[in-house]
C-alpha cells in the first residue's frame, strides 16, 4: 500500500510482496491467462512466460485489466491478434481505454508497435478456448456482475462478495477452489476471510486458496489460524490439476 509503515508492507517475507491478481494456466495447446493486472509485465518476466495464446477476463476493473498493452509483444511472437475472451460490458471498455488499438491506423502498424486484440464474445455459457472447456460462474463484486471460471476440477473466483443461489450448482464438485478473501473486517464488494471460509465449508474442496488479500493479511500469520486444507496464496504460487 502507497505510503503505508505497516508490518505487512514493510515485511522481508516475499510472500507478502503481492502483485494485482491474475492466473496463467498452462494447457497441452498453449497458455491461457485469466486477467491483465497492471503489474503484467513484471509478472511474466518473473515466472519466464513467452506467450499467451488466450486471455479470460472476469471483469474490467483497472486492477484486472490495466496491464493490456504489454500483450503487444505477444501478438508479435504469435503472429498475429490475441484473442480475448470476454463480456459484451468488458469488450465495450476495453475498445474505449485503449482506443489507440482499434483506431484505423492502428491496422498499419506493425506487429509488437500496438497490441493486436480480437474478440470472442462469452456470456454465462460454457465454452472452449485452447480445446478446454471453460465454465463461466456468474458471481456479484458489490453491484458489478463479474464472472469466475471454472476448468475441469479447479475454480478461480476473485472480486465477489455474494454467490448467486444458481452459480453454486456450478461449483459442485470442485477440487481446488481459489476465492476471493481481502481482509478480516467486512468489505462492500469483497469476501472477508470468514465468509470466505463459510463458502468453503459449504463446498468442502480439497483444498482452498484465499487471493486479493489486502495488506491487512499477513501471510505467516494469517495461515496459522486458517483450516488445515485452506492457505494464502502468493506471488508465483503454482499447482498442478
Amino acid at each position: 500500500m502507497v505510503g503505508c509503515e505497516c508490518a505487512v508492507c514493510r515485511s522481508d517475507d516475499p510472500r507478502n510482496h503481492r502483485y494485482r491478481c491474475s492466473v496463467l494456466i498452462s494447457t497441452p495447446e498453449g497458455n491461457i491467462l485469466i486477467d491483465t493486472p497492471p503489474e503484467l509485465r513484471l509478472q511474466l518476466l518473473r515466472q519466464r512466460v513467452a506467450l499467451v495464446h488466450a486471455v479470460l477476463f472476469t471483469h474490467y476493473h483497472a486492477d484486472h485489466l490495466f496491464g493490456l498493452d504489454d500483450l503487444r509483444f505477444i501478438s508479435k511472437h504469435l503472429g498475429g491478434p490475441v484473442p480475448l475472451y470476454c463480456t459484451a460490458e468488458v469488450e465495450r471498455i476495453i475498445r474505449t481505454a485503449f482506443a489507440y488499438a482499434f483506431a484505423p491506423e492502428a491496422g498499419d502498424m506493425p506487429l509488437g508497435y500496438l497490441p493486436k486484440l480480437t474478440f470472442q464474445r462469452i456470456d454465462q455459457r460454457p465454452f472452449v478456448v485452447l480445446g478446454q472447456r471453460v465454465v463461466p460462474i456468474p458471481l456479484i463484486h458489490h453491484h458489478y456482475d463479474v464472472l469466475g471460471f471454472r476448468i475441469d476440477d479447479v475454480a478461480y473466483c476473485t472480486d465477489v462478495n455474494q454467490i448467486p443461489e444458481t452459480s453454486w450448482a456450478l461449483l459442485q464438485g470442485v477440487r481446488i477452489l481459489v476465492l476471493d478473501a481481502l481482509r478480516h473486517k467486512p468489505h462492500p464488494a469483497h469476501f472477508s476471510v470468514a465468509q470466505a471460509l463459510e463458502v468453503i465449508e459449504r463446498l468442502k474442496p480439497e483444498r482452498a486458496y484465499l487471493t486479493h488479500m489486502g495488506h491487512e493479511l499477513d501471510h505467516e500469520t494469517t495461515n496459522r489460524h486458517l483450516p488445515r486444507n485452506v492457505e494464502l496464496a502468493y506471488d508465483g504460487l503454482t499447482f498442478s490439476f
